[in-house]
């Protein structure tokens, strides 16, 4: 079994992130590419970080209407992605059309909340409530939609696993014990997610940053 470990790459720079996916390519399951690789490097820039041979998680969280979404997810099938993200957020439409326009390969995973939002957060764009009942609500319009699993905190990934006993469960923003929590506000350990029931675990600084990336990688997956 591979390692449920995916580091973020998130930098506009194509060397650097293939520095980085060479240097952890032992102690890692898969390559998260962001926004911020894609919007600088494009379809070029992912043919390039696949050739580690290892699954490309395409993190870009398509919101928008049906339609558009649907045919910018068209566009990324020569891509073959293992993971692609789409927004719970723009509605079940939305969340039908992605998972169709897929490719066969591609599991389509819907962003419920942000792990940089907590509860007063959402309570400033409108949404009542706390971020676990948001999570619970948007995992499961997207299990209903027929989507793969979702995106959500170590916090909620217990709940929602719990009520979707075959889901695919992506947690972000997870931070090793004693390591800084930057902009995250609802994070927990490599550990306490996977036991919680997350499928895949996402981690970028606190690897990408850290002085000897590989030897990050290496004690994260210690723990698992």
């Amino acid at each position: 079994m591979s390692s449920p470990l995916y580091v973020a790459i998130d930098t506009p720079d194509l060397a650097k992130a293939q520095a980085l996916a060479g240097q952890v390519r032992r102690h890692v399951g898969g390559l998260k590419l962001g926004l911020e690789f894609f919007c600088a490097n494009g379809h070029h820039g992912v043919h390039e970080m696949m050739k580690f041979d290892l699954p490309i998680f395409l993190d870009l969280k398509l919101h928008d209407i049906p339609n558009t979404v649907a045919k910018a997810v068209q566009s990324l099938h020569a891509l073959q992605p293992a993971i692609l993200t789409v927004h719970a957020a723009g509605g079940r439409a939305m969340l039908e059309d992605a998972k169709a326009a897929a490719g066969v390969n591609t599991r389509v995973v819907a962003v419920t909340v942000l792990t940089s939002l907590d509860d007063a957060d959402l309570l400033d764009i409108g949404v009542g409530g706390r971020a676990a009942d948001q999570v619970a609500r948007l995992a499961d319009l997207a299990r209903t939609a027929g989507l793969d699993g979702i995106v959500c905190s170590g916090e909620e990934v217990a709940a929602a696993r719990s009520a979707w006993s075959d889901g695919f469960f992506v947690v972000p923003g997870v931070r090793p014990a004693g390591g800084s929590m930057a902009d995250q506000k609802r994070a927990v350990t490599p550990r306490q997610a996977l036991d919680r029931g997350a499928s895949i675990l996402v981690v970028g600084r606190p690897i990408s940053l850290a002085p000897d990336p590989d030897m990050a990688a290496r004690e994260i997956e210690a723990t698992l």
